[in-house]
């Protein structure tokens, strides 16, 4: 063996052998074909077991194979994959060591921080071997996907300018830099960029041909240009360089329908009514009828809209249009109504169009005989077609003025309370009977217009028990779906309803039985199966929810793991739900932390794309990416979970004793024959958790063990910690901490999210941190009983405290806590909202507990004052539902009312005739 140390970085190059032997070990790592690479990199570490760059590239192939081989599979194996990530690791810092001065070291330390994702230190090791070879264009661009990953946009910015610098004759590189420029906020520095890449190429060359990079690049150029200011006084000279362009490059367009929206958005931007109107007409002719995005920016042209509302109506989604945005006046009700309804209007050239139809009757004044005639004829229609969304589809209609706005914006109405005195509502109601009567005497609707067929009947009982539903009648409504079932046996869409109907009404346990009936008719419909399965888990009964789910999950392995894999997020929290309602917190924790985990392999994802989209040229798509990515925290399943996990860290950190279940028994203190019995069940409770979900393995693996042509289940991760012990082991307040910071970071506008944030930080100390989170919660909605009882609680924390903040703290809280008061003291605040609640009778149930609780923890009134807060509502109030009145109840049972423990008990199963155990 030879005693040379050849070191690249110190100009000492290894000989022509072992040097074709490196670069055979880079082209079989980058090939994943780990076995080779490993032979060849042996070959040269026999004569020159020092190099560094051997070194680093052997530790390299052997995190590639552990990575490869996954973290499936048994404890041991699992076990020998970590052995060897660190062996890996080793090797690369002792080839790091040999060799401090070679890029190639660096760039392969980089290279395993980042398939660790620790991204912090890759992007530090990627600098310090630029620092060695400042133009190796492989190792800028590998630390620029890092930065735009990271979002260090100025680093990005940075990065792609050197690489562009060093290779200008690539397109990619020109695009990148203006995509980094673009995300830096200077869209029109991204436009001169684009201009100079396009001022490189040759006349008739293929960038301007007609073709789709040519067509998506356009497009890219001209939303830029959309965002720039301009010089016009209005801020909108971007705007109209954007709508120039567009006629610019229409010979390039491949996505012409994308053209025309963007035409129709510049010009509704700029105010040329006329010309939006003709582009949606445009877009109409196309096949966007049924588009109501487009939809709305046709009312906004039609009637003249400001540029504000032109943008709000733009990002509408669903069937939303101006029609559910805000009130018309007479005047633009019947413009609206010429161009949808007339002669030459929208339903006459577009007779089949269900939007337009649709649309047309959102328009109509609701007291107007045209709406009850057009809503007569569209419910005969889809009635006699059979339609069971007909229900959901109607309940569109109930708008009403909110009155957070001043009654410049709609609202839908969902409460039963709402919904009852709205005349829609009742205007159906009449409709529906009509139709029943007249079908169960004469076979046809009252307008006569020929025989009905038999359904049509069934479909108007459906339908009415669905206006039941929607006004909290549950009783009704299932005396009504019960007619429907029989009638009709076998129609799944009926046990739907009546499983609705019954858990609402307070029976989930009926509620989970009926809709398994209906899924028992139908063993291929996976809708039907996914809404019994989470009524069971809404009922408590996890097996039967764990059987249901398994149906549609692979007859190999694991269904939680299977679960897991596929991302069934709604599952998982719905099974944290009751495992949190059981008081199994650990287990509940892993739950909601799995789907912590989906989120953040959704934000790993999107590295692949940041070089795929800037090659594929989907400029547009990508910019959509990063906006998406940039807000995944604040989505609402990321949220739930992220919640409940704060929540469950802040009841543990509030009640330690609620882990005592979970603890070791005492045995000294039982019999031998009762210490016996406990340990066998403490025994075959540890071992069924460890399992999990090893007996269905095993008869999966039976089943395959006779034939050699079934296709072996590929093992999966053991779950070492099914109990969450681990996690439970972790500093509350700090885990509770983290979350409450993500959701009021990206969830400001919800008021859940700061409520989070104001317990959380009154629990650390941090008085001024919660006053903050009580201005948010105030500028969301003042009138949230959340708001009311933690600004009561708060009051009681000043006054109860025994040390006070920091000088500058106390001084702030002094001056703004008294406006979250408007100036008065804790007792008048309460009697002031006592005063409120009383003079409306419809105040919400959490409101009026709220109240009440508030009334005996500040001894502003006694007990019985309390109780009359709730009792005098008699629940016709808005948001009582089954679990506002448990926790009113909860309340009334802390007081020692038996009285109104009594009366109130009698008002709850007058509204939810169905509820048992209450």
């Amino acid at each position: 063996m030879s005693s040379d140390n050849p070191q690249s970085g110190q100009g000492r190059p290894l000989p022509r052998k072992e040097s074709d032997l490196f670069k055979n070990v880079v082209k079989f790592y980058e090939n994943k074909n780990y076995k080779k690479g490993m032979k060849n990199a042996d070959q040269i570490l026999k004569r020159f077991p020092n190099h560094g760059e051997t070194l680093c590239m052997k530790g390299l192939i052997l995190n590639g194979m552990a990575s490869a081989k996954g973290a499936a599979g048994s404890k041991d194996k699992r076990e020998e994959e970590e052995e060897t990530k660190k062996e890996a690791v080793e090797l690369v810092k002792r080839g790091l060591m040999m060799d401090m001065r070679s890029h190639v070291c660096w760039h392969v330390y980089g290279l395993l921080h980042r398939s660790s994702q620790n991204y912090a230190e890759a992007i530090k090791a990627y600098k310090q071997a630029l620092r060695i070879d400042e133009e190796n264009l492989q190792i800028l661009r590998d630390m620029s996907l890092l930065q735009i990953q990271m979002r260090d946009l100025i680093g990005f910015k940075e990065t792609r300018l050197r690489i562009l610098t060093l290779r200008p004759n690539s397109k990619v590189h020109w695009l990148s830099y203006a995509l980094s420029v673009h995300v830096n906020g200077d869209p029109d520095a991204a436009v001169g960029i684009l201009d100079s890449y396009f001022g490189t190429l040759e006349e008739g060359c293929v960038e301007f041909e007609k073709n789709f990079e040519s067509s998506e690049l356009a497009l890219y150029k001209n939303q830029l240009l959309s965002e720039t200011k301009g010089e016009d006084e209005d801020g909108l000279g971007g705007v109209r360089k954007a709508l120039e362009h567009l006629d610019e490059i229409e010979k390039v367009i491949v996505d012409h329908t994308g053209w025309l929206k963007a035409k129709l958005s510049y010009q509704l931007q700029l105010g040329n009514f006329e010309d939006a109107k003709d582009t949606a007409m445009k877009l109409f002719e196309r096949g966007l009828t049924e588009e109501h995005r487009v939809h709305g920016a046709y009312m906004c042209a039609l009637l003249k809209c400001d540029r504000e509302t032109c943008l709000e109506v733009e990002k509408m989604k669903g069937t939303g249009t101006l029609a559910t945005l805000r009130p018309f006046a007479e005047e633009e009700r019947s413009i609206l109504l010429d161009a949808y309804g007339s002669k030459d209007g929208l339903s006459k050239l577009y007779p089949r169009s269900n939007g337009i139809k649709r649309i047309y009757i959102t328009i109509l004044p609701t007291n107007s005989d045209e709406f009850k005639s057009a809503i007569d004829k569209y419910c005969q229609k889809q009635i006699t077609k059979g339609v069971p969304s007909l229900g959901a589809d109607l309940s569109s209609l109930y708008l009403m003025e909110d009155s957070r706005s001043n009654g410049s914006r709609l609202m839908l109405a969902t409460d039963p309370l709402d919904v009852n005195v709205h005349p829609v509502h009742a205007l159906l109601v009449d409709l529906i009977e009509a139709y029943i009567t007249s079908l169960s005497s004469n076979n046809s609707f009252p307008s006569g217009e020929g025989e009905s067929p038999p359904s049509a009947l069934l479909w108007a009982w459906y339908l009415r028990s669905i206006l039941h539903e929607q006004v909290a009648e549950y009783a009704q409504g299932i005396t009504l779906i019960n007619k429907c079932i029989e009638h009709t046996p076998t129609a799944v869409d009926f046990y739907e309803l009546k499983a609705r109907l019954l858990e609402a009404g307070g029976d989930i346990q009926q509620a989970a039985d009926v809709i398994d009936a209906g899924r028992d008719l139908d063993h291929q419909d996976r809708y039907i199966n996914n809404q019994t399965t989470k009524t069971f888990l809404r009922a408590g009964r996890e097996e039967d929810a764990k059987k249901r789910i398994a149906l549609f999950t692979r007859e190999q392995g694991s269904p939680e793991q299977y679960l897991y894999d596929m991302q069934c997020a709604w599952y998982e929290l719905e099974l944290a739900d009751l495992l949190s309602r059981k008081g199994e917190f650990g287990k509940s924790l892993r739950k909601y932390m799995a789907v912590v985990k989906h989120y953040e392999d959704y934000h790993e994802d999107q590295f692949d794309f940041h070089s795929y989209c800037i090659r594929k040229v989907t400029m547009r798509a990508y910019c959509d990416l990063l906006r998406f990515e940039d807000d995944l925290w604040g989505l609402p399943h990321y949220g739930r979970a992220a919640e409940e996990i704060a929540k469950i860290h802040l009841h543990i950190h509030d009640n330690p004793s609620a882990l005592e279940s979970d603890a070791e028994p005492d045995y000294s203190k039982m019999t031998p024959a009762e210490r016996k019995k406990a340990k066998n069940m403490a025994r075959k409770k540890k071992n069924a958790a460890a399992r999990g979900g090893s007996k269905s393995d095993t008869k999966s693996n039976n089943t395959n063990g006779g034939s050699g042509n079934v296709k072996k289940s590929k093992p999966h991760a053991i779950d070492e910690d099914p109990s969450g012990k681990e996690l439970l082991a972790l500093n509350h307040l700090d885990e509770a901490k983290k979350y409450a910071a993500i959701l009021a970071r990206h969830a400001p506008k919800s008021i859940s999210s700061w409520a989070l944030q104001y317990d959380v930080s009154v629990r650390r100390g941090k008085m001024l941190m919660g006053l903050q989170a009580l201005f948010k919660m105030k500028s969301i909605d003042s009138n949230s009983p959340q708001l009311f009882s933690r600004v009561v609680d708060f009051s009681q924390r000043l006054g109860s405290r025994s040390s006070k903040c920091h000088d500058t703290s106390e001084e702030i809280i002094s001056a703004e806590f008294p406006k979250l008061m408007g100036g008065k003291t804790l007792s008048e605040f309460v009697k002031s909202a006592i005063e409120r609640v009383k003079n409306d009778a419809a105040s919400d149930l959490p409101m009026r507990t709220a109240v009440a609780k508030a009334i005996v923890s500040s001894g502003v009134g006694s007990a019985p004052d309390s109780l009359s807060v709730i009792l005098d509502s008699k629940l016709n109030c808005r948001s009582a539902n089954v679990d506002s009145c448990r926790e009113a109840l909860k309340f009334i049972e802390s007081v020692g009312g038996q009285n109104g423990k009594g009366q109130f008990q009698a008002l709850v199963i007058t509204k939810f005739p169905f509820l048992k155990d209450f």
